[in-house]
């Protein structure tokens, strides 16, 4: 008896485990989540760079400023819903290939200088992004490094992006995200 029963629940194991059941739905295929959607007119997002960007010090709120204007430097629509993300140009690093890559920092970004500490950060609307230096101290004879000559790049991320895993802090995987390439970005020289 002992037997038949364990023969019977061998077979009923066997028979249970090698059912299958319905397909469950599609992955992503290596995708952190559904690509939203395509905008009208086919434009994922914008990017572009502007180089030669000098910052004003306004001594009322004792802070360096520089006015960015979307329609000085792009072709299309920028609505309010949109994310705007700004990197400022850290110089050229050396890959182990021996070739050059610029490197990029999304702002808000901090330095240590000898007067204290200063902060990189902006605040946008659809119209323009303004870029401001603020500082816990006097920055009216802040260095030129930091308020002249200054090379951004700025991305216009479309609202139905801002649900999905971006990582925001590397700008090669938001433009890989946006469907934009290198050769796909509009410089544009204040000089």
């Amino acid at each position: 008896m002992r037997k038949t029963s364990l023969l019977i629940g061998t077979f009923l194991t066997l028979f249970l485990i090698s059912c299958e059941g319905p397909q469950g739905p599609p992955g992503f295929d290596g995708l952190d989540g559904p690509q939203g959607p395509a905008g009208e007119d086919g434009i994922e997002g914008q990017v572009f760079e502007i180089d030669g960007v000098d910052f004003a010090y306004d001594p009322g709120s004792n802070l360096q400023s520089a006015i960015i204007n979307f329609e000085d430097n792009t072709d299309f629509e920028v609505f309010e819903s949109d994310a705007v993300l700004v990197y400022r140009f850290d110089g050229e690093i050396e890959l182990n290939d021996g070739s050059l890559a610029n490197a990029w920092s999304l702002i808000p970004q901090n330095f240590f200088t000898a007067d204290g500490t200063i902060q990189y950060t902006s605040a946008h609307n659809f119209v323009d992004v303004e870029i401001f230096i603020d500082g816990n101290y006097d920055l009216a004879n802040l260095s030129p490094d930091f308020t002249q000559n200054q090379f951004f790049r700025v991305v216009i991320v479309p609202s139905v992006f801002l649900t999905s895993k971006i990582d925001k802090s590397n700008i090669s995987s938001v433009m890989s995200a946006l469907g934009v390439q290198e050769k796909d970005v509009r410089r544009i020289s204040l000089n």
